[in-house]
């Protein structure tokens, strides 16, 4: 194998790492991921740093916390002046580009401030989050009484759906994502009840193989100039629903129990509480919807994994498996009803931990080949490891994860942190208008070692607390008991550590104010020095055996 010049960073959506059978599950077999992680390292607490698609896409980006980048939404831009990816790999002679969803919203505003056309290349950049773009899907286009949730939103695919006959307005909902009757009536994915329908699509057309294509379209113009590419796809994203034959692998039997329980429910903490009240977790909460969901969630793993045997087949019949570093990962998980819950918007294990796997083809990686490694790792730490993989320096102002690479080449066993921190900002949800919270006050945090998690509320509502060793699946919430207050103060510390950090001062370097602060006494200013002879006399050598013209006495 040669040493890797090129990456590869793959990302699903909404995919929980408990999700793929080398991390366990016990019926849905993936034995292409399963292979790529027998060939690299499986990291087993790989955290995000915020569960929602944007915020959490924007952390893995910029390398940086949602609490330093601000984008804390979906629909919150990042700002203009956040580097990304692509600034650093650019310096370090790396190229950067785009194939799938990014889920980023430009700051528009800022761009017009600063007169940055899109037109530009400087522009374009900073509109696609330091991307340059081959293609982007960020692969919705619902459409409501309002218009078009994302008018940019799976054009291109939607272009090809037309050019192959799939004859439509909006050809991503009408067969790509939605089912038919007998008459010829579409049945929307939007609804659950119709998941277990076969999505009116040739499987070899839908969203899944077509960015695979896509994917292995850029590799082929790539050039020898290396490159990191961002291959991102949409599923197993809603809506769940998925073509055949993938729509009827899996059925109820192979559903595991929901992690919940009564008692988290009818003791519900008061944010809690606003959270299951939500449409979808209402939804999720029943067994019924579960039943017909979580099997189509499955086939479209399935069918992620069968397009990875694709993939990996066309990099290794090409060579490029030889050369490029295959980063396989995911922006959050999915509740599915666990804690009766829907979606991701919260902090249990299911939602805001990953899979997380790194293969890299460089002998130095051959000695951690097919491990685990149980390494406290954040999304931040990919944005660092891509720039040292490319030889370039990591900013340490700026980049707030660190580098895997020293772990990927059995340098060393785990990261430096003790904690792994993640943030979520609801304000645009109804969950902040049931607990009256205004935009300040619809702000959650958590922190989380090995063993124990806390979750702060800043609507002023007691944390939540679980012993993740001896209640792995989060039911027993600790945070009202007071024998637990030691733990609580602990767990405070390193959450006000961290939000006290200096994670705003991106202009320049720590290395760079050491040197200031060793140059100062060389720039001739002499605060607090009562003659010449207490200082060095090189350092007051433009100040002494100077003359000059009385000028005290007018002429």
């Amino acid at each position: 194998m040669a040493k890797a010049k090129n990456i590869l960073f793959i990302m699903f959506d909404q995919l929980r790492w408990d999700y793929l059978g080398c991390y366990g599950h016990p019926h849905l077999h993936t034995p292409n991921i399963d292979r790529l992680a027998s060939m690299g390292v499986r990291f087993d607490r790989a955290y995000i740093q915020s569960p929602i698609c944007g915020s959490s896409r924007m952390c893995f980006y910029t390398g940086r916390y949602a609490h330093s980048h601000g984008a804390t939404w979906n629909t919150v831009p990042l700002k203009v002046g956040e580097q990304t990816l692509g600034d650093h790999l650019r310096k370090a002679g790396m190229g950067c580009w785009l194939v799938g969803k990014t889920h980023m919203e430009p700051d528009l505003e800022g761009m017009e401030r600063l007169g940055l056309s899109r037109d530009t290349i400087i522009g374009a950049r900073v509109a696609e989050c330091g991307f340059d773009v081959f293609e982007r899907d960020d692969g919705m286009r619902p459409e409501g009484p309002a218009g078009l949730y994302d008018p940019g939103g799976a054009l291109k695919y939607s272009e090809y759906l037309s050019e192959k006959g799939y004859d439509s307005d909006n050809p991503w909902h009408d067969f790509a994502n939605s089912g038919l009757d007998e008459d010829g009536n579409v049945l929307s994915g939007w609804f659950l009840r119709n998941s277990l329908l076969q999505a009116n699509i040739a499987e070899d057309d839908s969203e899944t193989p077509y960015l695979t294509r896509r994917g292995m379209a850029f590799m082929e113009q790539a050039g020898d100039e290396p490159w990191c590419m961002h291959l991102s796809y949409i599923k197993p994203h809603w809506p769940y629903i998925v073509p055949a034959p993938y729509h009827d692998m899996y059925g109820p039997e192979h559903v595991q129990a929901a992690q919940r329980s009564k008692a988290e429910r009818e003791n519900a903490h008061p944010v809690m509480d606003a959270f299951m009240k939500s449409r979808v977790s209402q939804a999720f909460a029943r067994d019924e919807v579960r039943d017909a969901v979580i099997p189509v969630y499955m086939g479209l793993i399935k069918q992620i994994d069968d397009q990875m045997g694709v993939l990996f087949k066309w990099l290794e019949d090409t060579g490029r498996m030889d050369d490029t570093m295959i980063v396989l990962t995911s922006d959050h998980g999915d509740f599915l009803g666990d804690h009766w819950l829907g979606e991701k918007s919260f902090f249990y294990e299911s939602s805001i931990r990953v899979p997380l796997i790194i293969y890299d083809p460089s002998p130095e990686a051959d000695a951690t080949r097919g491990t685990a490694c149980d390494a406290l790792v954040e999304s931040i730490d990919l944005a660092p490891t891509f720039l040292d993989l490319a030889g370039g320096e990591p900013a340490d102002h700026i980049l707030e994860g660190e580098s895997l690479l020293p772990i990927l080449h059995g340098q060393k066993p785990d990261t430096e942190r003790e904690a792994v921190f993640c943030e979520v900002d609801f304000t645009t949800n109804n969950e902040a208008v049931l607990l009256g919270a205004s935009p300040d006050e619809a702000m959650v945090f958590m922190v989380a070692t090995r063993r124990w998690k806390l979750i702060h509320f800043e609507t002023g509502h007691r944390p939540m607390l679980f012993d993740l060793q001896t209640d792995p699946e989060e039911l027993v919430d600790l945070g009202a008991l007071p024998e637990h207050g030691d733990t609580i103060r602990k767990m405070y510390d390193l959450l006000g550590a961290w939000a006290r950090r200096l994670s705003q001062r991106t202009t320049v370097s720590k290395k760079r104010l050491e040197e200031i602060r060793a140059e100062k006494a060389d720039t001739g200013v002499m605060i607090g020095v009562w003659d010449e002879n207490d200082v060095p006399a090189r350092l007051t050598a433009k100040y002494t055996g100077r003359r000059a013209r009385d000028m005290r006495q007018a002429e």
